[in-house]
């Protein structure tokens, strides 16, 4: 394909499709049987998965499954993931029932701010902005009631808003950072009305303002955007227990095990190789239940990514000790979170997962990612520091393997026989059914 397609969206779904299908298939009929195959039945529920982004051909699959058993400040829960990764969810399972006998996870959500900037351009008196910026604050309140007023029956609104002085950073460029509380919204629109009200107001005032030179009044507004960094929406996952208690049938020395698994923490802590893996272990619980429940998994990791690194330094999320024979394991994220607007009133297994999870707040939604971030770190250092991560995260992804090669049902029987007690590996796998099929 060497030229570009005018029109595209104005298309209807079927000529998008044939078109596709032609400019890019061998087989053009096989491509739109493929993509056909993935259309939901229900016409109507269809048209609402079309609608939820633009140019839409079909739908992807993504596996829904549950961790059952997760008991969180006294209170049992069966948690929703969507992931396509093998392991992910029995990982999490398997860390929800040993935790359940030894006092299960204690969460806090430690504060619910969220942030949005205008980011300006101001050439000129440093103080004679600062001046302005006092006498004009109250207008960015009482300007944007008419955005404000519903949020704030709700307990939400504008908490703060600062000027801030960037230009040590780049040249005359200054802030206008605000703080806000959005409850049980995500609240990115609302966050965004109010900073476009915000930078409207900023221009007009300051074409007004009598103490500034025709220069320093014409104020440059870049954009006004919310941030998906949120260092004070943060919420803290635990566990704790007896270094004793943490024996089972694959911890025989539970000292020993204690103090390899505050180790492994430690290098997370210090080196940033192994710091990537080890937060994308906790984020494998954390994003798959940020999916289940409509909310936006890439902001959070973007988020959580640079909490990682706000020491300067890329660093493990999660942290451990053993201290007067109590082994601890905790973790602190930002998470900006929603259970009402946006796909949690649309999508139909976002309204039954936060219906399985008892039609949770923000803040509660927040403890419950927490605690799934913290159940799959945990299972991995448990794994890596023990048996191996590879030894159950091959035999779960055999399954994949052996769809792959379409095994019959009495193939898969012989294959899951023979590596029951054999190492499974890609390879190994492959030779043993061509083996098999030989014979």
């Amino acid at each position: 394909m060497n030229t570009a397609v005018a029109g595209f969206s104005k298309l209807s779904k079927e000529e998008k499709i044939n078109w596709i299908a032609s400019a890019y298939f061998s087989n053009p009929e096989n491509a739109v049987q493929l993509l056909k195959n993935y259309w939901n039945a229900d016409e109507k529920l269809q048209k609402l998965h079309d609608e939820f982004i633009e140019n839409t051909i079909s739908n992807f699959y993504i596996p829904l499954g549950v961790a059952p058993n997760f008991l969180i400040n006294g209170k049992y829960h069966t948690i929703p993931m969507a992931i396509e990764e093998s392991s992910v969810v029995a990982a999490a399972s398997k860390s929800a029932k040993f935790w359940a006998s030894r006092g299960g996870f204690k969460t806090t959500v430690i504060n619910t701010e969220k942030i949005g900037q205008v980011h300006f351009i101001y050439k000129g008196d440093i103080s004679k902005l600062e001046l302005f910026f006092a006498q004009t604050k109250t207008k960015f309140f009482s300007e944007t009631e008419n955005i404000t007023k519903n949020m704030q029956q709700r307990g939400g609104g504008i908490l703060d808003i600062t000027l801030e002085d960037k230009s040590m950073l780049l040249e005359n460029y200054f802030q206008l950072h605000a703080t806000f509380e959005t409850k049980d919204s995500m609240g990115a629109n609302f966050i965004n009305s109010c900073l476009e009200q915000f930078a409207s107001i900023l221009k007009s005032e300051a074409q007004a303002y009598e103490l500034f030179s025709e220069e320093e009044k014409d104020i440059e507004v870049v954009m006004s955007i919310l941030s998906n960094y949120v260092p004070n929406c943060i919420v803290r996952a635990e566990v704790s227990c007896p270094v004793e208690d943490l024996a089972e049938k694959h911890i025989s020395n539970p000292e020993a095990f204690a103090e390899r698994f505050v180790r492994a923490v430690q290098i997370a802590e210090v080196e940033p190789f192994r710091a990537v893996t080890h937060n994308k272990g906790i984020m494998n619980g954390i994003d798959a239940v940020i999916l289940a429940t409509g909310n936006d998994f890439r902001a959070v990791e973007a988020g959580v990514h640079a909490y990682a690194a706000k020491e300067g330094q890329y660093s493990s999320l999660s942290h451990a000790k053993i201290e007067n024979g109590i082994f601890s394991f905790w973790l602190e994220v930002p998470l900006a979170l929603g259970t009402v607007g946006g796909l949690t009133s649309l999508h139909p297994l976002v309204k039954l997962s936060l219906e399985m999870l008892e039609n949770p707040s923000a803040s509660q939604l927040m403890e419950i990612v927490a605690v799934a971030g913290l159940a799959q770190n945990f299972a991995a250092l448990r794994s890596l520091t023990t048996t191996g991560i590879q030894d159950g995260h091959m035999k779960m992804h055999l399954n994949n393997i052996l769809n792959q090669f379409e095994a019959t049902n009495d193939e898969r029987h012989l294959i899951q026989k023979h590596f029951k007690n054999h190492v499974v590996s890609h390879s190994g796998v492959v030779n043993f059914i061509e083996n098999l099929r030989k014979q």
